[in-house]
């Protein structure tokens, strides 16, 4: 039976959780130390395969560096969700210790998590443990989607712990996201004689500026008060110094709450879009919020956590849709996240496994 879980109000100064401690830092530093850019994740894939089968674990390599571990012979219910890649590196590696902060690249997202999960599993305590890749690129680029597809038998549970920087929070569901081209078309000329042509930057800067006066769309979903936002994020156009630009490009990025489909989503930022035309690049859907799953209700109950909506994408959406219930909860902090000075606290690494532990 799991051992009640523990409120730390003086956890760092305990024998037994400074020893827990200890071990999470020093798995955090040794996973990261192992390069593993998005692509590049095969060498960390291989090294956590042969940390979890010397743990006595069984380990399924997946392919594509996709790894399922779990107690030999179980399917348990819950399933911890960890992506093994991180953006580029920023002179942030490698990683060092100072006091009971980790520090170096991925240690908040989420190299901490990774190691939270690792140690979970060698205790012996009752998890399936995925790890995936390319998670950090659009989301076509993922490894988990293509692995559900063909596997989803295999991962499937009744709650996927998605173990995104959360400061040891539940975050529900998950924002939608577009990006697309928003082009305009004008009359190439000489700049010395602007009124014989027509200027597609001037048509896209108007059109930009009525565009920035949407403020952010509040939309509640069970509970949960998600915002809509839409931003342009690149605009390029023009090809020399004395000539009228004939056309010009803007990058739209929109987020979009649980609840609106995904073509639902495209038609309301054609509606913003007014003016030039819009061609959408990539669309990833919203992601199911599961706060009435029985075991994230325990959860939260279990650790008096706070429930919020994640106001941004995650794995979570892939999750959703093959059907299984997932929620966002991690140690890491998320404004930590691809910081070059990314860093991890111990204490929340030391929470996240103390609970995690009691949960099982």
């Amino acid at each position: 039976m799991a051992r009640p879980f523990l409120v730390f109000s003086n956890a760092l100064t305990s024998v037994g959780c400074r020893t827990v401690l200890d071990r999470l830092a020093a798995r955090t530093l040794e996973l990261v130390d192992i390069p593993s850019e998005s692509r590049d994740e095969a060498a960390l894939a291989a090294h956590v395969i042969g940390v979890l089968r010397d743990g006595g674990l069984e380990v399924l390599d997946l392919g594509d560096t996709c790894i399922l571990a779990r107690p030999a012979g179980t399917r348990p219910p819950v399933l911890l969700a960890g992506h093994l890649d991180t953006v580029p590196a920023q002179r942030n590696r490698p990683g060092r210790r100072e006091g009971d902060r980790i520090h170096g690249l991925g240690a908040s997202d989420m190299k901490g998590s990774l190691a939270v999960m690792i140690e979970l599993g060698l205790a012996g305590v009752p998890y399936g443990l995925l790890f995936f890749g390319r998670e950090e690129l659009p989301a076509a680029d993922s490894a988990l989607r293509p692995l559900l597809e063909r596997a989803r038998d295999e991962v499937a549970a009744e709650l996927v712990l998605m173990m995104e920087p959360t400061d040891n929070a539940i975050h529900a569901g998950c924002l939608g996201n577009i990006n697309a081209d928003w082009t305009f078309h004008g009359r190439s000329g000489h700049s010395a004689r602007p009124w014989e042509a027509e200027n597609a930057i001037h048509l896209a800067a108007a059109a930009i500026a009525d565009f920035a006066r949407h403020e952010p769309e509040p939309h509640e979903f069970d509970g949960l008060v998600f915002r809509e936002v839409a931003s342009v994020t690149q605009i390029a156009g023009g090809i020399a110094s004395n000539v009228i630009p004939g056309d010009a490009r803007a990058l739209v990025n929109f987020r979009y709450a649980p609840g609106r489909t995904p073509e639902e989503a495209e038609a309301r930022l054609a509606e913003l879009c007014v003016g030039g035309s819009l061609e959408i690049r990539s669309n990833s859907p919203s992601g199911p919020v599961a706060t009435a799953n029985l075991h994230a209700r325990r959860l939260a109950e279990l650790g008096s956590l706070d429930v919020a909506p994640k106001q941004a994408w995650t794995p979570v959406a892939e999750f959703g849709l093959f059907g299984i219930d997932a929620i966002n909860f991690g140690p890491g902090a998320p404004a930590q996240a691809h910081q070059q000075g990314e860093f991890v606290e111990g204490a929340a690494l030391v929470r996240a496994y103390e609970l995690l532990e009691s949960f099982a």
